[in-house]
């Protein structure tokens, strides 16, 4: 398991990250969301000790990582890290071994998952030939080879077509199902909560959110949607009613709680024509901007 400690990363007068703290237990995947400039790359790199933290740790199963750990974690950078010019096999070749793989198996796996993901035809192509989607490719086979203990990786589908998003989430589904943790960051809100067990939501270098989708949107302000035959204009002035949205026959709600709720209802069926009375359950997106959106 992973777990990050009161993390903070000052710049001279400037926060970067705050105090940042939470867990990534074995086989599971965390998404790490927020606006740019939000800390959540310098957190990653704080992870992978490419930056000294200026408090808090970085500890890896309940012990403080250190350079043999985290010589097995992979770790896809925002800046990728290949170098254009070169092949993109002899290089993931490279790159398994400096992973402590053999030359032979570090280019058998290389050779195994370019051509799983539509690379194979491409093994002697400089990568600065590849279109972006295909770089971006090549660049979380890096992050895999090796057998990692963990997955750091910044914005790992930026870029890619539906496809590629598919095949890369079922190599990350697979790590898991071995007890591989994985953190990635993005800003693909809806693939966060499909793929994700639980979503850290840092803005300005702070966590302000965490936990499950069900989590998140469990603590989301209470909210209806009535929709009725008539007019719900009548709805305005209701003791513990506040209206979000008034559109004719329908009308948002914030209820102060569900007795509320519920005494409008009781009214509205009273008066005739409700055609719906629902609870309104929040996107990521939404419950993000609630959150992380001054």
């Amino acid at each position: 398991m992973l777990e990050l400690q009161g993390l903070t990363r000052r710049y001279g007068d400037v926060t970067a990250v705050d105090d940042v703290s939470f867990t990534v237990p074995a086989g599971a995947m965390v998404g790490f969301v927020g606006g740019n400039g939000a800390g959540k790359t310098t957190t990653m790199r704080m992870t992978m000790g490419v930056l000294a933290p200026t408090s808090g740790q970085v500890l890896w199963g309940g012990r403080p990582a250190g350079r043999a750990e985290r010589s097995r974690f992979g770790y896809m950078p925002e800046e990728r890290g290949l170098y254009p010019k070169q092949p993109v096999l002899a290089q993931l070749t490279y790159l398994g071994q400096l992973h402590g793989m053999t030359r032979a198996a570090a280019q058998d796996r290389s050779q195994e998952l370019l051509t799983r993901f539509g690379l194979g035809e491409r093994l002697t192509s400089k990568v600065e030939e590849l279109s972006l989607g295909n770089q971006q490719r090549a660049q979380i086979i890096a992050s895999v080879l090796g057998d990692p203990l963990l997955l750091v990786l910044d914005e790992p589908f930026s870029g890619l077509d539906p496809a590629a998003v598919d095949q890369m989430s079922e190599l990350l589904r697979e790590h898991t199902a071995a007890g591989v943790p994985v953190l990635f960051s993005s800003h693909q809100l809806e693939l966060v909560d499909r793929l994700c067990d639980s979503i850290v939501v840092l803005n300005a270098g702070r966590v302000v959110a965490q936990g499950t989708s069900a989590d998140l949107r469990s603590g989301a302000p209470l909210r209806y949607r009535l929709t009725m035959t008539g007019d719900t204009g009548w709805v305005r002035g209701r003791p513990g009613i506040e209206i979000v949205d008034l559109d004719g026959p329908s009308v948002l709600l914030a209820p102060v709680d569900e007795q509320a709720a519920e005494q409008l209802l009781s009214e509205a069926v009273a008066r005739g024509g409700v055609r719906e009375f629902s609870r309104v359950i929040p996107t990521l997106s939404e419950i993000y901007r609630e959150v992380a959106i001054a």
